[in-house]
């Protein structure tokens, strides 16, 4: 089973210290066996544990590209990009642009967008469930036609693309895995089986709903012949370390491993320090990589 870490708050750093405290981290996991890298796309924080909105949040791609030049082998990606931010033909020029940069390394994170009030609050339009979902399948599908070098006009439901031109294509074979997050019955899971090669679930949804997710990702697989054992199934969660030790973490991933994940993306609920990705790495990844 993989591991991945992902930094959705920047505590124990500053502004002044952020840029030298996150290369540190994401360089400790790569060098102790953590699998993958993941920031959020938001723009403001997002309350609970992590704090109110006005604590420090900064963009996602550009802390890819600075993750990618501070790393050489470690995955990196959005947990989840939001479509509605950028202009699809834009997105994917990053993600392959990113890719390239760093030796084939991308995940392609995607999904439809909820955080309405960063949007709103910096004068973005957050339009309509259903515009939203139909903005999703658009960037899927142009995602597929560019990555494979189609240069036909697109014409989707909320996008039109005259001349969908990318060069340079990817270094990821075939192309970086296309991850869409959320847990979504009839349209999320419907569009991870019809374009997706990863999914992202949400554990603390609870150990009953993500049975139940999955079953639901193997019927939608199904239905249109596509084999359930070609996703990758990633699970979100959270470790506290001050709850929570790490035999008990490592225990826990066991369970998700036997309910169907085989990558879990880990949030830490504290301070991201070097001492405790190192331990996070050599005392948990190390241990259950061959699950």
């Amino acid at each position: 089973m993989r591991i991945g870490l992902q930094v959705p708050q920047f505590r124990p750093s500053t502004p002044e210290t952020m840029g030298s405290w996150m290369a540190e981290i994401a360089r400790t996991a790569e060098e102790h066996g953590i699998y993958s890298m993941w920031v959020m796309d938001h723009f403001f924080q997002l309350g609970s544990w992590l704090g109110p909105a006005e604590n420090p949040m900064v963009e996602g791609y550009t802390t890819l590209g600075y993750l990618a030049g501070s790393t050489q082998k470690i995955k990196l990606g959005l947990m989840v990009g939001g479509v509605i931010y950028r202009h699809p033909s834009v997105v994917i020029k990053s993600v392959t642009t990113l890719d390239v940069l760093s030796g084939g390394r991308m995940y392609f994170g995607i999904g439809a967008a909820w955080y309405e009030h960063e949007t709103v609050s910096l004068g973005m339009q957050f339009p309509s469930m259903k515009v939203r979902f139909e903005q999703l399948e658009d960037i899927l599908k142009l995602t597929h036609q560019m990555w494979r070098g189609d240069t036909a006009e697109f014409q989707g439901k909320q996008f039109t693309v005259p001349y969908p031109y990318l060069n340079p294509q990817p270094l990821s074979q075939p192309h970086p895995p296309i991850l869409i997050g959320g847990m979504g019955k009839t349209k999320t899971l419907k569009y991870v089986a019809q374009y997706a090669d990863a999914c992202n679930f949400f554990a603390g949804r609870g150990d009953e709903a993500l049975v139940e997710h999955l079953a639901i990702l193997k019927q939608h697989c199904q239905d249109v012949g596509r084999s359930f054992d070609e996703i990758e199934k990633t699970v979100l969660s959270t470790y506290n370390p001050a709850e929570q030790s790490l035999e008990q973490l490592q225990a826990r991933l066991v369970d998700l491993h036997t309910m169907g994940f085989s990558h879990a993306v880990l949030n830490i609920n504290g301070e991201y320090t070097p001492d405790l990705i190192t331990a996070l790495g050599d005392q948990v990844a190390v241990q259950i990589a061959d699950l």
